[in-house]
């Protein structure tokens, strides 16, 4: 039995570093910014979710203990990244892209960041 764990632990790390390095290449190799964005809010954060997943079977299932650090940690990384990854598009957006280049959106309201009468509007 132990043997089946290590295995599925051993899996999920190999997989979560095959994330990890799909990310750090795409960060390397993609064009601008907003396709740099991807790779590590994508799969990058799965590589080093997977990670720590690993890290709380191995505690769980060999070492009978709860290791709650590890889960704290994939817990805020998996809630912070998406919410970056957005702020880091809405500053790329209001500094490379006028407002009459986006698309409308369909409801009263304009473009977060855009209502201002100071932004650019060139």
């Amino acid at each position: 039995m132990t043997f089946v764990i290590e295995l599925v632990i051993a899996t999920v790390l190999v997989v979560s570093g095959f994330f990890g390095l799909v990310g750090s290449y795409g960060l390397i190799k993609l064009r601008d910014s907003m396709q740099r964005l991807h790779a590590p809010t994508k799969a990058t954060t799965l590589g080093v979710g997977g990670a720590l997943i690993a890290s709380m079977l191995y505690h769980l299932l060999l070492k009978e203990a709860v290791s709650f650090h590890e889960f704290m940690i994939t817990l805020f990384l998996l809630l912070t990244a998406p919410i970056t990854a957005n702020f880091i598009a809405k500053a790329y957006m209001l500094k490379h892209v006028k407002l009459s280049e986006l698309p409308p959106t369909g409801c009263d309201t304009g473009w977060a960041g855009y209502e201002d009468p100071l932004s650019r509007e060139e």
